[in-house]
């Protein structure tokens, strides 16, 4: 089938297989190797992408269905050479240990800091509770986001 699918705002068109995972399409397809294939389950949150703003687990969904809709993966957080407060956070706060659940909990985060600018511990607990990171413990991670919350971009502030 042939699909065309913005990606990180820009345009890409393929012919893939109706069978194509979005996680294959991004990784393989396009050469965008941040969004991480971890589990081909759903279970472990790494290759979270947003379709059409909506963050969704990138094993589970085809590649035909983000035909003619949009894209963002972890490499369209930062802006103009700019890191992402999430990104930022990061690593201010060391949020990554070995790096794999990484990009999942970036893009998750960035999500939830757009909907909810100032969340409780327990709130941005919830949020990445669909996502399994095996090395931090998840505090330094909880700490990354509330530190995004504190220091938003001058981008983030004016959207």
């Amino acid at each position: 089938m042939k699909i065309t699918v913005t990606v990180n705002g820009e345009q890409y068109t393929r012919e893939v297989e109706p069978r194509l995972l979005l996680i294959h399409f991004l990784r393989d397809e396009l050469g965008l190797t941040g969004t991480h294939w971890g589990c081909d389950t759903s279970n472990c949150g790494a290759c979270v992408a947003w379709l059409d703003g909506v963050p969704v687990k990138s094993c589970t969904v085809l590649a035909v269905m983000a035909a003619d809709k949009e894209v963002r993966t972890v490499e369209g957080l930062e802006r103009g050479g700019e890191l992402d407060a999430v990104q930022k956070g990061f690593a201010e706060c060391h949020g990554l240990q070995c790096g794999f659940c990484t990009p999942g909990m970036l893009m998750t985060s960035r999500w939830l800091l757009d909907h909810h600018p100032d969340p409780s511990e327990t709130e941005i607990r919830e949020a990445i509770s669909g996502q399994i990171c095996r090395c931090t413990g998840y505090e330094n991670i909880v700490r990354a986001v509330r530190w995004a919350a504190e220091h938003p971009s001058d981008e983030e502030v004016t959207a």
